[in-house]
Parts: C-alpha cells; sequence; structure tokens
C-alpha cells in the first residue's frame, strides 16, 4: 500500500526556515516546514525585500485612509501599496502548477486573515482585521488551492487538510495535463473514500460529471470535475464524516475478523471520536486489515495514504478533539 509519490509545488514566504529576511532580521521556525521540507518542491518569495525594503528595515502597516488601504513605512512615512500591488500581480500572474502556499502569518504583506488595520500611521490601535497587500491578492488569484500560514498549520486539523488538499492537487494536475478520460475514471475512483471524508455531496455531483463524460466535451468535462474538486476541498474534513468512512471500509473487512478485532475497532474508534488518538490509529488498523485480506477495492485508496507516510503525525491530538474551523 506505500505508494510513491509526485512533489507538490509550494510558494512560501521566504522568512519561514529559509532565510533571516524578516524587518528585523530575524527568520522564522516552523517544525511543519522543517517537516515536509524534503516531500515538496518551496518556491520562496518575500514581497517586502523584491520591493526594495532593506534588511533589516522600518516596519510597514496597513493604514485605512478615506476608506482605501495603504501600506506605509510608519518611520519614513512612503506609500508602498503601488509598489507592493505591482509586484503580488507581476509574480502571481506568472505563476503556474501551483499547489499551495505557506504565508507569513499577520505579515501587512503576506498575512491571509489577522492582519491588523490602523487608521493612521501614527502610534494608534487597530481598528479591524483581514489579509495583507500580497496575501490579499493570493487569496484573489488562488481561491481554490491550499492558502495557509504557518501559525494557523500548528492546528493538527488544519495541517491534515492542507496535506490532504496539496496532494490531491499535485495529483489532479497531471491527470488534467494528460486530459485522458480513463486516467480522471481512475483518479476518482481512487479518491472516492478520500471524498466521502468531505461529504456525499461533491463526491456525488464529481460521480454525475464522470458518469455523463460521453454527452459533454472533454475540455468541459475536465472543466466541470475540477471546479467541483476545488468545491469538494474548500473546507476541511470533519471528524464525523472520517468516522463515517472509516465505519464503511470496515465494513468491507469485517466478515473476516473475529469478535475481538472488531470490538478493538470500536473502541479505537470511539477513542478518535473522543479525541484520545489521532486519525492514524483507527486508519493504519484499517489498512492493515485491507492488506492481509488483499481486498482489492481498498488497496488503492488515497483515504489511506493521501500523502507521504512520513508526514503522518501519529503523535498528534486527534482532529476530533482539536477545534476545526476554516473561515
Amino acid at each position: 500500500m506505500v505508494k510513491s509519490f509526485k512533489k507538490p509545488e509550494i510558494i512560501i514566504s521566504r522568512c519561514i526556515e529559509f532565510d533571516n529576511c524578516r524587518y528585523n532580521s530575524q527568520m522564522i521556525s516552523s517544525d511543519f516546514v522543517k517537516k515536509i521540507k524534503p516531500f515538496v518542491n518551496f518556491i520562496t518569495v518575500c514581497p517586502e525585500v523584491e520591493i526594495g525594503l532593506g534588511i533589516p528595515r522600518s516596519p510597514i502597516r496597513v493604514v485605512l485612509k478615506d476608506k482605501i488601504r495603504k501600506l506605509v513605512q510608519t518611520d519614513t512615512g512612503k506609500d508602498l501599496t503601488k509598489k507592493m500591488n505591482n509586484f503580488a500581480n507581476n509574480f502571481l500572474k506568472n505563476i503556474e502548477n501551483v499547489d499551495g502556499f505557506i504565508l507569513k502569518s499577520r505579515s501587512p504583506s503576506c498575512g491571509i486573515k489577522d492582519v491588523k488595520i490602523y487608521p493612521s500611521s501614527d502610534k494608534s490601535a487597530p481598528i479591524y482585521r483581514e489579509s495583507g497587500f500580497f496575501g490579499r491578492n493570493v487569496l484573489k488569484f488562488f481561491s481554490s488551492i491550499a492558502i495557509e500560514d504557518e501559525a494557523r498549520l500548528r492546528n493538527p486539523a488544519i495541517r491534515e487538510h492542507f496535506l490532504r488538499k496539496i496532494y490531491t492537487n499535485c495529483s489532479y494536475r497531471k491527470v488534467v495535463k494528460s486530459m485522458d478520460i480513463n486516467k480522471l475514471i481512475k483518479f476518482h475512483s481512487e479518491n472516492k473514500f478520500l471524498l466521502m471524508s468531505y461529504g456525499q455531496k461533491y463526491l456525488k455531483k464529481l460521480g454525475q460529471i464522470i458518469a455523463d463524460n460521453k454527452k459533454i466535451s472533454l475540455n468541459q468535462l475536465f472543466n466541470e470535475y475540477e471546479q467541483n474538486l476545488y468545491l469538494a476541498f474548500k473546507r476541511g474534513s470533519r471528524c464525523t464524516n472520517n468516522i463515517n468512512v472509516l465505519q464503511h471500509t470496515f465494513g468491507f473487512i469485517s466478515k473476516n475478523l473475529n469478535s475481538d478485532e472488531k470490538k478493538m475497532f470500536i473502541n479505537t474508534l470511539d477513542d478518535f471520536r473522543e479525541g484520545r488518538v489521532s486519525i492514524s490509529v483507527p486508519l493504519n488498523l484499517v489498512k492493515s486489515w485491507v492488506l492481509r485480506f488483499k481486498v482489492d477495492y481498498l488497496r488503492n485508496q488515497t483515504f489511506f495514504e493521501p500523502y507521504p507516510i512520513e508526514l503522518l503525525d501519529a503523535n498528534a491530538i486527534s482532529i476530533c478533539s482539536s477545534r476545526e474551523y476554516w473561515q
């Protein structure tokens, strides 16, 4: 069941584990980024350095002036709005084949949410929070793919969703490149239970698109499938959905198990539901039975291995006990 994975293409803020390029010449530490470095291709960017700001540099902030957002360097009073928007547009419009972003949290340039917006460049309290200038453009250009900041990725549920999403997207890009209906059908079949873990709505919709493949053009088929695939992964997989899939797959195996083994599975699932163990525990239990009983229908299901096994965090708290939020 162990399989090989193509490396996803991820754009990351350069200050996260790559360079001491923050305004104070520091670098941000991220255990998650350290862990995934061997398994993804990182493309680094520091928008503030790219628009000519030095290291170290005076801090910048987002200011709301006459209901218009401005990016201002507080000490010098320089308005960097046009420079930053021009850089963001030029950089992002030339990006192709990207599977995700990891951006610096709360950064006036890279932040995707929770960036402080001030009423002036003078000393003042923030009036609300939203995205930074570069981050806002990322969300506009790439709204469908995985976009997170390094702080949110400390949450195990968000980490799990991010990994599932970037590897699924990377795999799908390969299918799109082929424009082969048989490869699309194979992709859908292998991802059936992973999609089910995100809910039945889009699983059914994607299945219907596949079923109608002779009624529409190949281009329309791939476009509709891609749009709904992105929608399926828009929000994270809920604990209850994962439990439903585990129970569903267990149904293919249970007839081969004795009463003690069945009881062990039920107890393990309860432990996952109550947040005492991570999803890896019941998942690996079912995987072992799939291999033992040679259940071919389940062997290639990405639900059991949506990303390299080395990235599975067996010591993480259960996603059932973590705060599952996706806004």
